[in-house]
């Protein structure tokens, strides 16, 4: 039997460094998998860059890539793990202070970064209005209906209502692992009444076809931090793998014809769900305890800034390399997420070393 709130021998509040470093290294592909989606696997502002369709330029992958989108849905599992470690046994101030310093000094370079290549002259890609980019300083731009400077921030949007929902019903009160089972339990029934209800409101603060891919993460970490025999914590990632998977499916799945270019296979989309389950639950149970590699926590300080400027950055890159210098399609592929790897490097080292300690010791000092 394991006792409620004791962690299991040897798996801390840390849960060892190897295992956090592949963590880092499951981050990077999943930033990876969402970069080939918007360099090859939709249309759009990205066949401006190219100059035709991704489907063209990638005959043979751009197929694969369109599955990159989930990613997301990766992250989130991501997410929910690394939440709910971080928030163990930490004040709701300190909680506030390292999410918020992890957030936003990466994201109003970003946004600055972003606006000002848009405003250059040479630049197809139009910039935002001044008052639409300062508003999107707040990262509330998404439930407040301003126009977005980087198409990724409606997944900081939601990223932002799960650390509200577990500040409050987790690290508010003081985590244990009731508590932390009952939060899995009640935001998933209260997800699926929101979704029958149809109410916008409950809707937007509940997120049914996101909650599972948290609380997954969520009951990963349980398992994580006190043992894989533990039927409760089994019990609330299945059910959230069930229910993220008809999410995945539903949102992602077209019926096939000659112009559905974001067509998926329901299959396809099962299986990417599967698996970004099962590796988090690999790391979280230490099968990747071997890949106690530094560069991995490298990967994982880069992924937060490379998946903020990849997008729409990579837009100018592609058109100047392809079009502009008219190098072939692979090579540009490579090439730009090369440059977007170094960006982020560059933001990394230059923005969130220096910023971030400061931040969370503006709103939470060291006593």
């Amino acid at each position: 039997m394991i006792r409620r709130n004791t962690p299991v021998p040897g798996r801390g509040r840390t849960g060892g460094a190897a295992r956090l470093r592949a963590l880092d290294g499951l981050r990077l592909i999943a930033a990876l998998m969402v970069a080939a989606y918007h360099y090859g696997g939709r249309n759009g502002d990205i066949s401006r860059a190219w100059g035709g369709s991704p489907a063209h330029q990638f005959p043979y992958l751009s197929g694969a890539f369109a599955y990159g989108c989930l990613g997301v849905q990766i992250f989130f599992v991501i997410s929910g793990f690394v939440i709910c470690l971080s928030g163990w046994g930490r004040p709701l101030r300190s909680f506030v202070a390292s999410r918020i310093g992890r957030l936003y000094p990466a994201y109003w370079a970003a946004i600055l970064l972003v606006t000002a290549v848009f405003a250059l002259p040479w630049v197809a890609f139009k910039a935002l209005a001044p008052s639409e980019v300062l508003t999107n300083l707040t990262m509330l731009q998404y439930p407040l209906g301003v126009h977005r400077v980087l198409g990724v921030c409606w997944t900081l949007w939601a990223e932002m209502r799960f650390y509200a929902l577990f500040a409050l019903c987790v690290v508010l009160p003081g985590a244990t692992r009731g508590r932390v089972v009952l939060f899995c339990a009640g935001w998933t029934l209260a997800a699926a009444l929101a979704q029958s209800s149809h109410e916008p409101f409950l809707n937007t603060v509940l997120m049914p076809q996101y909650a599972p891919f948290f609380i997954g993460g969520v009951g990963l970490y349980l398992l994580h931090r006190f043992g894989h025999r533990d039927p409760v914590a089994w019990t609330i990632v299945l059910v959230s793998w069930l229910i993220g998977q008809h999410y995945a499916v539903a949102g992602l799945w077209h019926p096939p014809s000659a112009h559905a270019f974001s067509y998926r296979s329901a299959t396809v989309v099962v299986a990417v769900v599967t698996a970004g389950f099962a590796a988090v639950a690999a790391v979280a149970l230490g099968a990747f305890r071997w890949a106690d590699w530094r560069w991995l926590t490298v990967a994982g300080a880069l992924t937060y800034p490379f998946y903020l400027v990849h997008e729409h950055l990579g837009w100018v890159v592609i058109g100047a390399l392809h079009r502009g210098a008219g190098l072939p399609s692979y090579a540009t592929l490579l090439l730009t997420v090369g440059l977007m790897l170094l960006l982020a490097w560059a933001l990394h080292r230059w923005v969130e070393r220096p910023l971030t300690p400061r931040l969370r010791g503006a709103i939470a000092p060291r006593r």
